[in-house]
């Protein structure tokens, strides 16, 4: 099972183990809710599903590596309390709260979230002391003599015993109370992921060309060498990085992330030619129309003359150009449609209170709110920071409302609408202008490649993509669909031709 199937059935679980009927009661059984056992390679994406899961079905997680941990802070510290049995008093040994469970508690008080994923990492590498408690956790849901809180499903994670030597191997009467999943690791699932996350575009289009080269684990003689889902990620973050800051990127660094010298040397080399595709073939300035028609020509020649590699790498660049633009359209539309909601009720707040100055109040409870979802885990950092931007402008607002000296209800809200037009204007044309960068990427393709296979990729990378889908229905593209009938009519007619050489070889 590849990961994006894995944390589909993490959901799907989730939803069953904590159906309710209509009195709020639990419905499935708690003794039938077996723990899932996730068993994948290293750095393939186990703990970052987690946190997808939780975030889309919002519940809360709390997570534990769990050879981080002694046999004491797993199971709790042995306390001697006085029990009476029979009339007779004895010293018995107890054990305070695992430090795991507590902070199911812990987390519970503080975000106010009663169900959730306690995800527990690395279990299959516990030290020999350890091991009988972890046991114990899978198969009866304790730790020590305390029981994972109700409406917490349990999650674990290991690694098969060919990338860790510390791997111990679950006998069957474990394997047999547990939902055991096992992960291989799945380029094509990584790269529909990757391109929703911003990983950098030569990452991308590398991995696209070269997919032999997204995962691998070696142990030899020499010492271990891999590369991973993770240090992709990871290293698209330090290349975006590195490119503001116009520091130089080289082998070394790559290779601090890619630790397989052929891998990373290999990419250091597409990496060096994806820079110099850009600045040859001048993408922004295409799709910004500002190529001479000279300039655009000499694109052209270079295209039709150039190898397949070259002209994968020049489409994949053109479509993470396009890709990025839109994105930042579907931001300003975003902001501005949530700006639009917020003076909505801004406006009744304010007519309510028959003040201007009221703005002040109305500020401070969104702000109130914010923190409050914040404390709660209820929001994404990039969903705090748009609900932070809404903030900072309804504060821009009041404040100019005050340097004008504006004390009339009508008057302020006149003066605000005014404002929020020019951002509907600044939203109208960067509409116009993301519209227009679209034909001219079609138009560059057409010029360059003609009906070819990278205009085929080209569109199959918009469609495949969210935003750009979403933004291509909403808003249109005469281009897109004029090409997608092209494309449909020659698969048509592919088709046809097959069955007639099927029937003439019959």
């Amino acid at each position: 099972m590849n990961i994006k199937d894995a944390k589909n059935e993490i959901i799907h679980t989730l939803a069953a183990y904590l159906k309710k009927d209509g009195n709020g009661v639990y419905t499935y059984p708690l003794v039938r809710q077996r723990p899932i056992l996730l068993i994948g390679p290293p750095g393939i994406g186990k703990t970052a599903v987690m946190e997808q899961v939780a975030a889309e079905c919002k519940v809360g997680l709390v997570a534990y590596t769990i050879t981080h941990h002694t046999r004491q802070s797993a199971v709790g510290l042995p306390k001697i309390v006085t029990r009476n049995y029979g009339g007779t008093e004895i010293d018995i040994t107890e054990y305070t709260m695992s430090e795991i469970i507590a902070s199911v508690y812990e987390y519970m008080e503080q975000t106010g979230k009663k169900e959730g994923i306690l995800f527990i990492d690395e279990i299959n590498c516990v030290s020999e002391t350890l091991a009988p408690a972890m046991l114990q956790f899978l198969q009866n849901k304790t730790f020590g003599t305390h029981k994972v809180p109700q409406g917490w499903i349990i999650v674990a994670a290991g690694n098969p015993p060919a990338y860790n030597k510390s791997v111990r191997e679950f006998d069957i009467v474990t394997l047999d109370r547990v939902r055991k999943i096992s992960i291989q690791a799945d380029t094509d699932v990584w790269l529909e992921y990757a391109g929703e996350k911003g990983i950098h575009g030569a990452i991308l289009s590398y991995l696209s060309l070269k997919k032999e080269n997204f995962y691998m684990v070696e142990n030899t003689v020499d010492g271990k060498f891999f590369v991973t889902a993770r240090g992709w990620e990871d290293l698209s973050e330090i290349l975006k990085s590195y490119e503001e800051l116009q520091v130089e990127i080289g082998e070394e660094l790559i290779g601090e992330f890619l630790q397989k010298e052929e891998i990373a040397r290999d990419f250091a080399g597409y990496y060096r030619l994806y820079e110099k595709y850009k600045s040859d073939y001048q993408i922004q300035e295409i799709l910004d129309g500002n190529v001479i028609s000279g300039q655009l020509k000499t694109c052209c020649d270079m295209g039709k003359k150039a190898s397949f590699e070259e002209r994968f790498t020049v489409t994949e660049m053109l479509l993470e150009a396009v890709t990025e633009r839109i994105s930042v359209f579907q931001k300003i539309d975003e902001k501005t449609e949530k700006l639009y909601e917020n003076l909505k009720l801004l406006k009744i707040f304010l007519q309510e209170k028959n003040s201007v100055e009221a703005m002040e109040q109305f500020v401070a409870s969104r702000r109130k709110a914010l923190d409050a979802k914040i404390c709660s885990e209820l929001l994404t950092a990039e969903e705090a920071a748009r609900e932070e931007e809404q903030i900072r402008i309804l504060e821009e607002y009041f404040f100019q409302l005050k340097e004008l000296h504006i004390s009339d209800v009508a008057e302020g809200i006149e003066q605000i609408g005014e404002r929020f037009g020019n951002v509907c204007r600044l939203r109208n044309e960067k509409l116009e202008e993301t519209k227009k960068m679209l034909e001219q990427a079609f138009s560059f393709l057409e010029e360059c490649f003609g009906e070819g296979q990278e205009l085929l990729l080209f569109e199959t990378g918009l469609t495949g993509d969210d935003r750009c889908s979403i933004f291509i229905s909403q808003y249109g593209c005469p281009s897109y669909f004029k090409h997608c009938e092209l494309l449909l009519y020659s698969k048509k007619e592919n088709e046809l031709r097959k069955e007639c050489r099927d029937l003439l070889e019959e």
